[in-house]
Order: C-alpha cells, then sequence, then structure tokens
C-alpha cells in the first residue's frame, strides 16, 4: 500500500555545497516558520561546534506539508569523518536531493553518497545549487553530474533524474539553469512528482529499522527509523532483533512515541507504515537493531557501518597541572563519557588499552576524533590524546595494508607547483589534474591517510590560503613505508614557573614561541617550535640577575614577537610522535611523554643507540 500524503527524503552533498541553508529555506517557505517568527540562519544546525564551524556533524529530522502532503527531511553531514551518518539516514528514505554547489561541481564525498543513494535504489532529485554565485559554471557542472552517473554505473531512470537549479540562501529554484526563479515552488513540485511514496501494509507484523539513536538524561535512549511494515503504538509490547546477530531476541515495550513537526517533535498515540518516528522505552536499543511485533522477530538488513581508520589515545591527565582548570578528570569519568559518545556515533569505537588510566579510540578521521575531544573540553573533561595514527590491515597473504585518501585540490595555479612536489613526497601518486576556469587547477590525488597527518596547514601556507582541500577514503592498498616527520623541532620548558619576558626574549631568537610573558609552564612542556629540526630545552622562566645599575624594570623595553596560538586541529597537526596534547576546559599544553630532561635525554640516546 502506498503512502501517497507521504514523502520522506535525505538531502546529501559534499560538504559547504549549502544542504543545511536550503532546508532552512523550505521549512520557511512552507509555512514551519511564521511569518514575524525570528529564525537563526542555519536552524538543522543546533550544536555550539555545528554552527561555529559551518559544518553539520550529526543528521537532523524535520517534517514540513506541502500540498496536503507530509515532507519528512533529513538533513545529512557533507564532512567524510561523519559519513557513518549518511550510510545510516538513507536507510529511512525513498528519495534524496543530491545537492551540487554550481562553481565546484561534483567534489570526492558528492560521489560517497550518491554511490550509497544507487545501491538503495532510491529516487534521485539533482539540485544545482548556487546559481548566483559568479563563478558558476552552471552548463559544465550538469555535464560532470552525467558524466559522474555513467561512470557510477546509473540505471537509465537514474540517469533521467530531475535537475532543479536552486540558490539556497536567496530561496528560489528553476527548470531552467538560465531562469533565477522566483520561490521553492518547482523543487517542491519536482519532490512530490518524482520521489517514491514510502509502501507498506499497516495491517501486517511490525517492523522498524533503527537508524538513529537520540540520548538525554531524562528519557535515556531513545530510538529513530522509519516503519516498513505495521503500526507501532504506544504501551504496544515488541520484541528487539538484528540481522547481524541472530541470538538477540529480546522483549520491550514502547513507552512513547513522537512524530517530527517541524523542527521539532509531537507525542503521537500510533503511527504506520512509512512514518519516521522516534520513541523510547527500550534501554539499550542500538542502530541496526529492528523493532518487530512481539513473538515475530523477522530482522532488516543493515549494512555494517565502514570501519575507523584512525586512531588515538586518550588517557588521564597527569602533568604538573592536572585537575586545576578540569571538573571530570579521572579514569572512570573520561570512560563513561567515551562509552556514552558510542550511544549516539555508529562510526566510533572505544577499547581499554593496556594501562587502566588510558583508552584506545578509533573513528574515520582527524576531524572526527577532534569533534569529541571539543565537545568533551566544553564539558568540563580534562585528559591528553597521543597523536593520530592509522590503523593498518593484513591482505590473505600477510601483507600489511594501510588506508588511503583520495584528495582533491582546487589551488590558485601559482601554487600547483608546490602543492605536487609535497604529496609526491608524502607517497601520494596523482591521479588526474584539469583546469578550473582560467586561474585555478584541479588536482587528484590518492595517497597514504598517514600522508596527510600535519599536512593541511602546511597546504593553507604553500597556497596563501587561496587552496581547497577535500579528502575521502579510498579504501586499504599497500603499505608505502616510511613517510618523512615533521622537520621542525621543539623548544621545550627546562623547569617549571611562569614565563617571563627576560626568558622569552631569549628563546623567541631559538624559533617560534607558543606561549606569552605571565604564561605557567612546566618543565617538559613545548612552548616553541625550533626550525632546525633538534629539541631543545630553554629557561623561559629565568630573570635578568639585578645589579645597583640594573632595576628590573628595563625589562618593558624588549620586545617579544607575538606568539604563535594552535586551534585543536593545529595542535593535533604538530605533535610529534614522542608528544601529547593536554586538553582542558581553558587550554591546550603540548608537552613531551617524558617530562624530567634528564630522563628524557636517556631516553633518545638509548633509541639512538
Amino acid at each position: 500500500m502506498e503512502r501517497k500524503d507521504l514523502r520522506n527524503i535525505a538531502i546529501i552533498a559534499h560538504v559547504d555545497h549549502g544542504k543545511t541553508t536550503l532546508v532552512d529555506e523550505m521549512l520557511k517557505q512552507s509555512g514551519v516558520f511564521r511569518d514575524n517568527q525570528v529564525v537563526a540562519d542555519r536552524v538543522m544546525d543546533s550544536g555550539d561546534i555545528e554552527r561555529e564551524r559551518g559544518i553539520t556533524i550529526l543528521s537532523k529530522n524535520a517534517s514540513t506539508v506541502y500540498n496536503g502532503v507530509k515532507i519528512n527531511i533529513v538533513d545529512t553531514p557533507g564532512h567524510a569523518d561523519f559519513g557513518g551518518e549518511v550510510e545510516r539516514v538513507l536507510k529511512m528514505v525513498n528519495g534524496v536531493l543530491l545537492l551540487v554547489d554550481a562553481a565546484e561541481g561534483p567534489m570526492p564525498q558528492t560521489r560517497f553518497v550518491l554511490q550509497k543513494a544507487l545501491d538503495q535504489n532510491l529516487s534521485i532529485v539533482i539540485v544545482v545549487n548556487k546559481i548566483d554565485r559568479p563563478d558558476a559554471r552552471i552548463k559544465e557542472v550538469i555535464d560532470e553530474i552525467l558524466l559522474l552517473l555513467m561512470d557510477m554505473g546509473a540505471t537509465d531512470e537514474q540517469l533521467d533524474s530531475p535537475m532543479v537549479f536552486c540558490s539556497g540562501r536567496a530561496g528560489t529554484a528553476s527548470y531552467s539553469p538560465d531562469v533565477q526563479g522566483t520561490d521553492l515552488k518547482p523543487l517542491f513540485y519536482t519532490i512530490l512528482e518524482y520521489v517514491k511514496p514510502p509502501v507498506g501494509d499497516p495491517a501486517a507484523p511490525l517492523q522498524c529499522l533503527v537508524s538513529c539513536i537520540d540520548y538525554n538524561e531524562f528519557v535515556g535512549r531513545t530510538a529513530i527509523g522509519r516503519i516498513d511494515a505495521g503500526t507501532m503504538k504506544v504501551g504496544q509490547n515488541v520484541t528487539v532483533c538484528d540481522w547481524h546477530n541472530p541470538d538477540l531476541h529480546k522483549n520491550a515495550r514502547i513507552t512513547a512515541l513522537y512524530a517530527f513537526d517541524g523542527v521539532g517533535r509531537k507525542e503521537i498515540e500510533s503511527a504506520s507504515a512509512g512514518d519516521i518516528v522516534t520513541f523510547s522505552g527500550i534501554e539499550d536499543v542500538t542502530i541496526g537493531n529492528t523493532i518487530c511485533e512481539a513473538g515475530v522477530p523477522n530482522p532488516i538488513n543493515f549494512v555494517k557501518i565502514t570501519d575507523p581508520t584512525v586512531e588515538m589515545t586518550f588517557s588521564v591527565n597527569d602533568s604538573p597541572f592536572a585537575g586545576k582548570e578540569g571538573k571530570f578528570v579521572t579514569s572512570r569519568q573520561i570512560r563513561d563519557r567515551l562509552h556514552r559518545e558510542l550511544l549516539r556515533d555508529v562510526a566510533l569505537a572505544v577499547e581499554d588499552s593496556a594501562t587502566t588510566d588510558s583508552f584506545r579510540v578509533m573513528g574515520r578521521g582527524e576531524m572526527h576524533l577532534s569533534i569529541l575531544i571539543e565537545k568533551m573540553r566544553r564539558e568540563g573533561y580534562e585528559f591528553q590524546v597521543s597523536p593520530p595514527k592509522v590503523l593498518y590491515h593484513t591482505d590473505e597473504n600477510g601483507n600489511k595494508q594501510e588506508p588511503y585518501e583520495l584528495v582533491v585540490i582546487d589551488v590558485p595555479t601559482e601554487y600547483q607547483g608546490a602543492v605536487i612536489e609535497k604529496l609526491s613526497a608524502r607517497k601520494g601518486e596523482l591521479v588526474e589534474m584539469h583546469p578550473q576556469g582560467d586561474s585555478r587547477m584541479r588536482i587528484e590525488f590518492k595517497i597514504p591517510s598517514r600522508g596527510l597527518f600535519g599536512y593541511r596547514s602546511e597546504f593553507l601556507s604553500a597556497t596563501r590560503g587561496e587552496g581547497i582541500l577535500n579528502t575521502i577514503f579510498d579504501g586499504y592498498g599497500e603499505y608505502k613505508g616510511d613517510l618523512p616527520t615533521r622537520t621542525t623541532g621543539s623548544l621545550i620548558s627546562f623547569e617549571t614557573g611562569t614565563a617571563v619576558t627576560y626568558g622569552l626574549y631569549n628563546a623567541q631568537e631559538r624559533g617560534t614561541l607558543f606561549i606569552g610573558a605571565g604564561e605557567p609552564v612546566y618543565e617538559g612542556m613545548v612552548i616553541g617550535m625550533n626550525p632546525k629540526g633538534d629539541d631543545m630545552a630553554v629557561n623561559v622562566c629565568k630573570t635578568k640577575h639585578l645589579t645597583n645599575t640594573r632595576a628590573s624594570g628595563s625589562d618593558d623595553a624588549l620586545r617579544l614577537i607575538p606568539p604563535r596560538r594552535f586551534s585543536l586541529e593545529e595542535a593535533l597537526e604538530f605533535l610529534n610522535t614522542d608528544e601529547l596534547l593536554e586538553v582542558t576546559p581553558k587550554s591546550y599544553r603540548i608537552r613531551k611523554q617524558i617530562l624530567n630532561n634528564e630522563q628524557r635525554m636517556k631516553a633518545t640516546k638509548g633509541k639512538k643507540a
């Protein structure tokens, strides 16, 4: 039975192609908000970090009604590190809006999300977005999209997918690339006309695949999924089973049921086949579980999420400043928080390490893990993290394999030589390069994931901030051997105390400083960068020897170069193999694993010997 009154769609695209902005306009123009209601930009990006960085991290659900048809909308992340979110939410929908930037064209994540949609035979509405950009190249982008579809083996029906031309920011859509449009009606009509309605028998036994998990302190775990068959009611007894775990047959009861209404939720008594709902009452429900009629287990197949490729060690902070700035500092508190993250993030993995005070945390990439670090820091946690490392595999012949990334770079032509030289030195292989307009070049590389560690900052410097770098996981391949490591050394504090102008003035002759006068330091803390490549201990707490003719106030005449301040990602990129990043709610501090200077020197000599 078809639900003519319902459409379930996901919005998929590469990062920054305008998904969330377009959803804002769809909600506004369909009457979700009052005409006089003040609505924040990117209303679907509800997290602080999402709003600050301008990226979507977690998929979000919303709904609207247009011409009497309810449209459930799922806004998905565009960044490759959060691809686990995209994979699972596509199970809830019957069609997708594939957004492509009118200037950038199809990018790595466009290919990734489109492949997932094609594999599930979803209806595809192609949206060429940002057509009002001054550098838009709409006709070329149309050809690139069609080539991409053919390259990925799309069916004749998928190749005939309708194309709509939009400006998400202006809230306009049209059927022609040469017409700006006045509103989003053409987009809404295309969704209603082309996206297949959900199909399911409301009288059949209940089947509902859990595609997302939410968690809060008051309700506990809530599950989100689409009802494939049957009807779900409040108070109903159900059986929980799982395609990948045939032994799971657990009885439970639905205690609360909600439907999506605008950007919020409303409590309902029942829902039937085709509806996307959120429900509570099942204590340890997880993604991939199927909720079935009591006593009638019939699990739905659920593709396993791609395994993590990068790991870091999270450990209890044991620096001399431990516990001064954080609220949650013990191993038990850190473990509980990491395991709580697993309730929501299906692409994350956490294991106990060799010691009781540290944990292996594995994710899809550096950004995936850095977002987790930032969330924990803001919540009051204090801990240390190791440099990121890739996870190796072994093939059937016993050969070591490592993860590879496809890197797509868009740079001004004058910088292409420097970019190619650096990536080649990091064991990257040039796949393709072609001009983008008159003054820019698009370059594609296949490179070991570890070859990108520490490269992003270098890339921004080499391209004067004008380059755009995008990556996506490309599978496992042959281990490429040793890679060049960081060429700069560290300036290390020789003693514990407070940095003073005189000591910093002498230290800045050795390299670039990360701290200013009056900041507390401890022995073994990295306070700067030495361009010569060797680590060097410096005494930044050293004051000038005073005499009758020398007053301490004469230090005011010494000029200090402003220190370099790292963001979290830059600090993680800077870390050397023998260093850790101390993370607190107020500070990031880079430190050596061995703090004592003498012990560290002995350990270094022992390695060289």
